[in-house]
Order: C-alpha cells, then sequence, then structure tokens
C-alpha cells in the first residue's frame, strides 16, 4: 500500500496536512526526523503510516498513561493492531502483551520510558524487528523544556542495546531554539530532517482576564456558553478542590483530577470526562499531556501556568479537530508568587546536581518573567506566543481579547518618570502595591510607620487609578526600565535603562484600553467565532448523530471521538452522504470505520432527511417568529430518539430545533434542574449532593438512573431519557425557555 492508501483507509483522510507527507517520506528513506507542529496538527500522523509501511515493529515512547490508552484506543478502532506497557497493566497483562508482540500480532507499541531498562522488556526488543523508535513529547529529554523528565534520558541506552540502530524520529508540539538543540544532541539524531510547521493555531481566540473574582468570572463564560465542554486548570490541588466543589453545588457538570487523589479516582474521572459523562475537568497540570478528546470547546486558565510553553500546550487541548475554541486566562498577582512558590521548592529534579538544579531554576525564573508579561502585554497576544517560539507574525490576528479591544496609545514619559524617582528614594526596598499606594498618597497606617509619606514622592499620582498605575508599573518592567526580583514576595528594583528614561526627553508611547459599547459586548459575548458552524449545518442531523455516536461509545467502551470527532460529524452534516463512496469522501471516515459503522450513520441522515422534507422549511429569519411560534415549530418537528439518551444529546436534540427560529438556546444544567422543579429527578442524598437520580414518577415518565461500569471497573449512575422522557421535554419547552 501507499501511503496515500493508509493515510485514507485507516484514518479517513484524503490528503496531508501541512509538514506530514515530508516527514513520512524522510522516515521511509530511513532518515531520523524531528517534527515540530502544534498540538491538533497531527504528528501522530507522521509516525503511525510510516509504521503501517515498515516491516517491523514501531515503539512509541510516551511520557503519560493516558496519552498511550487515547492513542491506542483510536488505532484499533482505525483497524491498526496496537499496545501499550506501562504500570496501569499487571504482570500478567505486561507479559501477555510482550507475548503477542513476540508473535507480530503489534505493528505499534507504546511504552512508557521507565520501561525502557527493565530486563524484560529489553530482552523482547533485542529478539524483535524494530524499525523505528518515535520518541513523542521529545521536549521532555532537554533539561531547558518545561517539562524535562530524567527518564527520558533512558532512551539512548536502550537504542544502543538494540542489534540494529532503528530510525529514530522525535516530535514536540513547543520547543525554542535552544530545546531544538537539545534534543537533536541528547537523543543522537543523525543529520535529521527537521520540519517546523509554525505554532499557529487560528482556530484558538486567547483572552487575558484580570477579574476580581475569578469564580465569577468562570461562571459568566460558563452562563454565556451554556453547552460547551472543557478544561480549567488551576495551579495547586487545593484551587482545584474548591472550584470543582463550587462548580458541583452550582449543578454544573464537573469533575477534577489531581495528584493527590487516588489512582482508581483519578482513571474513573478522566473516562467521565473523556465519555463525555462529565463536561467540566477541573485539574492540575498532572492532566491533559497527550489527552486526544477532539471536542474539548474551551480552556481556561484559573491560575497563570509557569511558562509560556506549558500554557500553550495546555491551551492547545481545546480545538484539536479545528472547530474554533476559547483560551482563557485568568490572571492574578498571587499567580506570580505562587509559581515562584512551586519553582524554588520543586522536588521533580531531584536526580540533578545541587548546580544543575540551580541552572534549572534560573531559567525557569526566567521562562515565568517572559509569561507574566504575556498577561501584561497590550500587543497582540498570538503574536507574543508565536514571536516567543520564534515564528514570525504580524501584531494582529483578530482573534485574541488585545485585537478586539480598542486601544489608544498615551505618552507615560512624565508618569514613568515619577515611578522611576519614586522607586529610588523608596530605597529599591519595597513590592508593586507600597509602590502605588505612595504614588497615590495612601494615607495607611504601613506607609505611615515607614514614613512613606514624608518622600518628596509621596501623593505625586493621586489622580492616576491604581489600575492605570499598575498598567504603567507592568510597562516599564517589560521594557526593562525597572525589574521585579524573583523572590517570594517580589521587591521594584530599577533596571538598566532607568538612567536613559530620566535623560530623556522622547515619549513613551503605551497603548491602554479605550471602552467601547462594541469592544464589551464582544468582550462579554466570548469568543466571536465560536458559533462558526451555527446555522451552516442542520443542528437536528447534527444533535442526532452525536446520540448515535454516543450509543456505539457505549457499546464499545471507548470515547465518543474515538468514533468519530465532532469535525467529522459536522462534514456528515454538510455533506450529507447517500451511499457508501459519499460516506467515504467525509473526512475521518476511512474504510474500517465506515465497515464497523457507516451504514448506521447512513441510516440516521437519511430518516432526518425525510423528516426534513415533511416538516418543511423553518420561517425565514427576517420574520422574527414570536415564543409562541418558536415553541410550535419545536412541538411540531421534535423527533424523539428511538434509543434512550443522555440530557446532553437531549439537549443537543432542542437546540437543534430553537437554534433554526432564533437565539434561544438551552443547557444540560437547565434541563436537569426542569425535570427536578417537576419533581422527574432528586438528589440521591439527603443533603441534596451527588448526582441526580428519577424519581418514581421520573420512572414512569421515562427517565432511568442505570448502573455503568468505566473501564478502572469502577461504578458510576447515568441517567438516560427514553422516547415519553425526551417528548416531555419537548411539550414542555415554553416552560423551558421562558427564563433564558
Amino acid at each position: 500500500m501507499s501511503k496515500e492508501q493508509i493515510l485514507k483507509q485507516y484514518f479517513g483522510y484524503i490528503a496531508f496536512r501541512e509538514g506530514q507527507e515530508a516527514l513520512i517520506d524522510h522516515i521511509v528513506d530511513g532518515d531520523d526526523v524531528l517534527g515540530i507542529m502544534p498540538t491538533g496538527a497531527g504528528k501522530s500522523i507522521c509516525f503511525q503510516v510510516p509504521a503501517m509501511l515498515y516491516d517491523g515493529i514501531t515503539i512509541v515512547v510516551s511520557p503519560l498513561i493516558s496519552l498511550m490508552k487515547d492513542q491506542v484506543q483510536s488505532l484499533i478502532a482505525n483497524g491498526i493492531p496496537a499496545a501499550y506497557i506501562n504500570s496501569s497493566l499487571s504482570a500478567n497483562q505486561t507479559q501477555k502483551a510482550i507475548e503477542n508482540a513476540r508473535n507480530g500480532k503489534y505493528k505499534i507499541i507504546y511504552v512508557a520510558p521507565e520501561r525502557l531498562d527493565v530486563d524484560e522488556f529489553v530482552s523482547f526488543a533485542r529478539s524483535a524487528n524494530i524499525a523505528m523508535v518515535t520518541v513523542d513529547e521529545a521536549h521532555c529529554v532537554s533539561q531547558w523544556g518545561q517539562d524535562f523528565r530524567p527518564s527520558y534520558l533512558k532512551i539512548t541506552e536502550f537504542i544502543d542495546k538494540l542489534p540494529k540502530r532503528p530510525v529514530i524520529s522525535a516530535f514536540t508540539a513547543t520547543a525554542t531554539r535552544e530545546v531544538k538543540d537539545d534534543i537533536i544532541k541528547i537523543l543522537r539524531l543523525k543529520q535529521p530532517f527537521i520540519a517546523a510547521t509554525g505554532f499557529d493555531r487560528e482556530n484558538l481566540y486567547f483572552e487575558v482576564q484580570k477579574p476580581k473574582d475569578k469564580y465569577q468570572a468562570v461562571i459568566r463564560f460558563l452562563q454565556n456558553n451554556p453547552d460547551k465542554g472543557g478544561i480549567i486548570y488551576c495551579a495547586t490541588r487545593k484551587t482545584v478542590e474548591q472550584v470543582c466543589g463550587d462548580l458541583q453545588n452550582d449543578h454544573y457538570n464537573a469533575t477534577r483530577y489531581h495528584a493527590g487523589l487516588s489512582e482508581s479516582e483519578r482513571t474513573t474521572n478522566q473516562d467521565d470526562f473523556l465519555y463525555d459523562r462529565k463536561t467540566i475537568m477541573v485539574a492540575t497540570n498532572a492532566f491533559g499531556m497527550g489527552i486526544d478528546k477532539s471536542n474539548v470547546n474551551f480552556v481556561i486558565h484559573y491560575n497563570m501556568p509557569k511558562n509560556i510553553e506549558s500554557y500553550y500546550q495546555e491551551a492547545g487541548r481545546a480545538g484539536r479537530d479545528g472547530t474554533n475554541a476559547d483560551c482563557i486566562l485568568l490572571y492574578g498577582g498571587q499567580d506570580v508568587i505562587t509559581n515562584q512558590f512551586l519553582i524554588d521548592h520543586t522536588s521533580e529534579q531531584n536526580e540533578l546536581d545541587s548546580e544543575t538544579l540551580e541552572l534549572v531554576k534560573e531559567k525557569e525564573r526566567e521562562r515565568l518573567k517572559q509569561m507574566t508579561y504575556y498577561c501584561h502585554t497590550m500587543d497582540c497576544l498570538r503574536s507574543y506566543i508565536l514571536r516567543y517560539f520564534g515564528d514570525r507574525s504580524g501584531n494582529y490576528c483578530g482573534n485574541c481579547s488585545n485585537c478586539k479591544q480598542n486601544f489608544e496609545t498615551v505618552d507615560i514619559l512624565d508618569y514613568s518618570k515619577k515611578i522611576v524617582s519614586c522607586i529610588y528614594r523608596m530605597r529599591e526596598r519595597y513590592g508593586v502595591q507600597m509602590l502605588i499606594d505612595t504614588l497615590r498618597g495612601s494615607r495607611g497606617e504601613k506607609i505611615q510607620n515607614l514614613h512613606l509619606d514624608q518622600l518628596s514622592t509621596y501623593g505625586i499620582m493621586k489622580e492616576v487609578p491604581q489600575s492605570r498605575i499598575r498598567e504603567m508599573i507592568n510597562y516599564l518592567v517589560i521594557n526593562e526600565y525597572i525589574v521585579l526580583t524573583n523572590t517570594e514576595f517580589p521587591v521594584v528594583k530599577l533596571g538598566t535603562k532607568y538612567k536613559t528614561l530620566l535623560d530623556s526627553d522622547q515619549p513613551i508611547l503605551m497603548k491602554v484600553v479605550r471602552e467601547s459599547e462594541r469592544a464589551q459586548k464582544e468582550m462579554k459575548s466570548g469568543n466571536s467565532k465560536s458559533s462558526k458552524y451555527v446555522g451552516e449545518i442542520d443542528q437536528h442531523l447534527f444533535a442526532e448523530l452525536k446520540g448515535l455516536r454516543f450509543q456505539i461509545a457505549e457499546e464499545n467502551r471507548v470515547p465518543a471521538f474515538v468514533v468519530f470527532s465532532d469535525a467529522t460529524l459536522l462534514d456528515m452534516c454538510r455533506k450529507k452522504p447517500v451511499n457508501k463512496d459519499d460516506m467515504l469522501a467525509v473526512s475521518g471516515v476511512g474504510e474500517v470505520k465506515f465497515q464497523r459503522y457507516g451504514e448506521r450513520f447512513l441510516k440516521i441522515i437519511s430518516q432526518n432527511s425525510a423528516v426534513t422534507a415533511n416538516v418543511g422549511q423553518p420561517i425565514s429569519a427576517d420574520s422574527a417568529p414570536s415564543i409562541g411560534e418558536i415553541c410550535e415549530y419545536v412541538k411540531r418537528s421534535f423527533v424523539p430518539s428511538v434509543e434512550a439518551v443522555p440530557v446532553s444529546i437531549l439537549t443537543d436534540m432542542l437546540n437543534s430545533l430553537l437554534l433554526q427560529k432564533g437565539d434561544y438556546k438551552l443547557s444540560a444544567i437547565k434541563l436537569t434542574n426542569f425535570f427536578m422543579k417537576k419533581g422527574l429527578l432528586q438528589p440521591e442524598n439527603v443533603e441534596g449532593k451527588g448526582n441526580r437520580v428519577a424519581t418514581e414518577l421520573g420512572k414512569e415518565h421515562g427517565i432511568a438512573t442505570v448502573e455503568r461500569t468505566n473501564s478502572a471497573g469502577n461504578a458510576y449512575r447515568q441517567n438516560l431519557y427514553h422516547q415519553q422522557a425526551q417528548q416531555y421535554a419537548a411539550d414542555h419547552i415554553e416552560e423551558l425557555i421562558g427564563g433564558i
């Protein structure tokens, strides 16, 4: 088979993306390669296609269990024999996997780096035909990378033990020039072909907020985006617990993930998110590396990460299927202090000697500074990120909060001189807040006790709002006129350029926000591109296809995105295939998946077309239908699913009709609360916490609370809505949308 045939038959794509084909060609020719490609750009295809062309086995070194599990599930679903070997397997399971590998049952084997010096695995590898070793998340090999893992240094030792050197391919989504050079050197790549496709993800919207109340900022976003699912990253376990608990108390379908939970609970919670049983994952950065869930609509950083690399990698878990997604960072001054503490007290690098460890920490402090600058820049956020990674970029992307804001340029030379003079007179001994309080003439007890009210610079900026002074201080830090010390409590000191500033009469130009009604409206609504597909596709069909996908995923005990991604379902809605050839023309549908699922999806599409023809065309948007007309249309058009569906799918089914008539939109939470109000659901315990379960009345109306078991063997409960319950919701649509 050719590479094009493999791409279509197993993966369902008719063309390679940028960089993929060149990397594949060099691998097939026996060359080492290094691929630097953003998350969602299709790195896996670059080594999975050659693995199918090689006679031997490809070993993929991967850092996290979750990454291996997702990748192997997807490969098997595509008809490619694959397996993983890591600590999640029992001794018997590991032995069986190695035995199958010896017998040639796998083309691709994912392994944790810690396995590379286990005698049993080394013995197998020495006797097998290892055609290629692929190093995924290759930046982990560099001590200058944001995720350095000493276990990655075992890779070259393992390769040296093999009787024949295989082709070595390495891939990463984030690598500065320094890290790239480290990867080539440490992995001993031989004259590698390097493909850097650029780091831009045009479908991602970037925004930095500085809210007084971060939790309320999250709630506002969720209220404005009621049917989206995503990840909320927090810096500490304590914050994860607090945010997740608050969301659950506010009836959001959230779960949590951090290293302090038991392995079984982490597995259960991760599966709940992957399988769409929970729509919001609140987690530390322990969650997510390599998570292949395609329908992550947003990533919110509740706290600022330690560096741009981590931020971009974590934010990049949104919109992996190419649909538009939101990346929101909630900044607070305490975030800097927390990250400095984590850097100073990290134990992850305990295999390093003290001198090297200090060098690593110093590098991390510098990266933290660059991350902080990102949160304060008034320039294009996307351009800032791309420039950090060495990509050339313009200064306007049109899809970030800074580009959507309305700015004006002001000269802050006089104010800058006052700030620098005040720092000098304060003898460079205090932090930002004390500096601001002094400049604004605060009468606080601390100011008076320290006699700062006697300085000549006391109160010289009392007419300037505190927020604007803070913006100017941040601008002066970014431009090295002043600096903040890398200590637990940062102190403001004079920078290398402060004398130039004092002696200059040249203007210092800074962009500041000019608030406008239009800008405010855009900011409140979130990503203006997020509704790209609304109106372009048949929303009712999309909901039906998602329902079928959920059913198939449940039958096969795999995440829904392993069956088909959202992008594939959207392409089905646009192309509306009627036969096998049409279906194979849908992006993401290969021969294997068509044989497994194709006819069932064709049937749904056919049934939907018949229903649409009978119902007739929706009323023109120009006629501005009333609420009563919208509700009548929903009741007349609603067709219950033959299969019982979860609340998320029922919500999609109703929204698909509402969106054809107007801007009304339900959320799963609102629908659940409606069933509770009607006495069809109730909390499973007297404290009112935990899952909602069907009451006797709810059972009579077609709601079933069923026991499920996840892949870890843990039980959980889920409500499924049969035809009667679905119709009940449609019949009460006036009441449901009345409070919107």
